[in-house]
């Protein structure tokens, strides 16, 4: 069994936010993999299904983002999940709107949500990092986490949902590279594009 855990803010006013990419990504797995439905269980949402080969279950904390370490405990403790088969997915302000990144361990780089979980279930998980884009003060980082996508980026972030849930299953067969380069292909050299020009 993997764990697959979103990070967010519970509320339909937190729904759009750039802070929810976890939740938008966990939701675009579930929909591409013909999960069950997210029900509500304690103080998270819990979806089971199968992911290629191997059973997942999908979890969105219900706590606000600063305290997602302990609603998600109980779960891996009950299915038995270690930390190298849970995948935690959330933004990160040091990429590039959309670029993705898979990393296992580290710090938290000032992330409410991994700070959290590194305290209440160590920090040897794997993290997808989904670019955000950063503002140009660092006083604007709160309210622009918190402030939905605009129009011209939501095509974008679709796109990048749209293939996080069809390369998942690279990420089960413990293939991060290949995930990676599936995410953000290399653009083709002058030499290799197919006019040269």
């Amino acid at each position: 069994m993997f764990a697959l855990i979103g990070l967010g803010n519970p509320g339909a006013q937190y729904h759009s936010n750039r802070h929810n990419v976890g939740f938008m990504a966990l939701d675009a797995i579930a929909h591409f993999y013909d999960f069950s439905a997210f029900q509500k269980k304690d103080r998270v949402q819990l979806s089971l299904g199968k992911i290629g080969s191997h059973n997942a279950l999908l979890i969105k904390p219900q706590s606000f983002m600063n305290v997602s370490g302990p609603p998600v405990v109980p779960f891996l403790m009950f299915h038995k999940i270690p930390l190298n088969q849970c995948f935690i997915f959330h933004d990160d302000l040091d990429l590039p709107l959309a670029k993705v990144r898979v990393k296992t361990g580290g710090g938290h780089g000032g992330h409410n949500g991994l700070r959290s979980l590194d305290q209440h279930i160590g920090k040897d998980y794997h993290r997808v990092r989904m670019g955000i884009d950063r503002p140009n003060r660092p006083e604007m980082v709160s309210g622009y986490v918190l402030s939905d996508f605009s129009p011209q980026e939501r095509p974008i972030v679709e796109s990048m949902l749209c293939d996080i849930a069809r390369y998942t299953t690279l990420l089960l067969d413990q293939d991060p590279s290949l995930f990676m380069t599936r995410m953000n292909p290399r653009p083709p050299s002058k030499m290799e594009s197919p006019d040269g020009i």
